[in-house]
């Protein structure tokens, strides 16, 4: 495509998405009339795709410079940020299938800009902060994380007494976690497999690592499709709420002996390894929807592969000699390396705490640390998201709220 193709093309995607995300709209009339943003440079290191454009595109309305590269090497959509390029008070570094040093490039870029407050999604913009631009620390007011990944990162700065600023956990909100962790990473992560695979779920063993939200999310639309799931898991309390959801719970290693197709949703490293990976079936499929491409270790594969090819696109496969091993999107996140990422619906929420958080902190001086979303913002999202639905619900009468907090009525 040409460059005026791709903004064609990228424009296209972001009405498309604008059009199904009305709280975003709303915050966009909001933040257009009171510029709460006004002298402010917010730096973001997300996946550039039609939905983040759409949560740019509120940041600069409210009156901010922004400056956005990707938080993935596959998930960058060109179209999209060459689209993005052409606004006016948006920069835009990200493009897709870059190497791991011009990855690096794009966030030191980011930064050049001179952000007083960021966005991440896995926190390397914060890691990067603390380590290589620690220059940076000086004038950054704030920070927003979006993902349960980067929040566990944070967590662990702050643990060590290393987190130098201060950083909301948008992951944490409940329109966030509940919504775009499961019914988000739920839908597009098998948005990305079948459209990569075009294999039948209905009669497989689907073995998903990991019941958090994202794998809750997973196993609820594998057995939408007709799989059989079975549930790995380290917590004995999501295990037994696996279990008692109807799904088979057993170890890694006795899953890896039947299962047919692989997701894994922990956050974690090297969940499938080379003991799992010497008695999986032939034709085994791999996909990770967890954050970075450590869940599935394509070291030890890459070590016991006697050749490696490209069976489809998107898709490699390794011949270990007797058994081969299919990997989609090199491992990284499927959703949006091999799909189009979470729906417009979900994501609206997800962003509309994202750009109230932004305000949130260049109204506020937050001490260093991690900061929960603030519990008002999050029920000011759930409801503008149900008025956009056009559903009303009850309110409690005076005296219902008299008696849930009073103590003197008994039996």
């Amino acid at each position: 495509m040409s460059n005026d193709e791709l903004v064609e093309s990228g424009n296209m995607k972001m009405g498309w998405a604008r059009d199904h995300m009305p709280v975003l709209a709303v915050i966009r009339e909001q933040f257009e009339r009171d510029k709460p943003l006004k002298g402010h440079r917010v730096g973001m290191a997300l996946h550039v795709e039609a939905k983040t454009a759409v949560l740019v595109e509120t940041l600069a309305a409210g009156g901010a410079e922004v400056a956005i590269c990707g938080c993935n090497p596959l998930s960058t959509q060109d179209d999209v940020a060459q689209a993005l390029d052409t606004r006016e008070n948006i920069s835009c570094y990200a493009k897709y299938a870059c190497t791991n040093d011009e990855y690096y490039e794009a966030i030191d870029k980011v930064l050049d800009f001179k952000p007083d407050i960021t966005i991440d999604d896995g926190a390397d913009l914060i890691f990067k902060m603390h380590t290589e631009r620690k220059d940076m620390l000086a004038t950054i007011i704030g920070g927003c994380e979006e993902t349960t990944t980067g929040i566990h990162r944070l967590k662990a700065m702050e643990r060590d007494g290393a987190l130098k600023m201060p950083v909301i956990a948008v992951n944490d909100a409940m329109t966030k976690f509940m919504f775009d962790n499961r019914y988000g990473t739920g839908q597009s992560s098998w948005d990305g497999i079948n459209r990569t695979t075009n294999l039948l779920v209905a009669g497989k063993n689907v073995v998903i690592a990991g019941y958090g939200w994202c794998g809750k999310g997973a196993t609820m639309r594998a057995v939408g499709l007709g799989a059989n799931v079975i549930v790995t898991e380290i917590d004995t309390i999501r295990a037994l709420e696996a279990r008692m959801d109807g799904n088979e719970v057993m170890t890694m290693k006795e899953a890896a002996k039947i299962g047919d197709i692989f997701v894994t949703t922990t956050g974690n490293r090297d969940i499938l390894t080379k003991e799992h990976f010497k008695v999986m079936k032939d034709g085994a499929i791999l996909a990770n929807s967890g954050h970075f491409n450590v869940e599935i270790n394509l070291d030890d594969l890459t070590a016991m592969a006697k050749s490696i090819k490209t069976v489809r696109n998107n898709i490699k496969e390794y011949d270990i000699g007797d058994r081969r091993i299919n990997v989609i999107a090199d491992g990284r996140l499927v959703n949006l390396a091999a799909g189009d990422g979470h729906p417009a619906e979900v994501m609206d929420m997800s962003f509309a705490n994202q750009a109230l958080c932004v305000r949130y902190i260049s109204e506020n001086k937050l001490v260093n640390g991690v900061h929960a979303v603030p519990h008002d913002l999050d029920m000011y999202v759930a409801k503008l998201k149900l008025e956009a639905m056009g559903i009303e619900i009850d309110e409690l009468t005076d005296e219902q709220s008299e008696y849930m907090c009073g103590w003197e009525c008994g039996t």
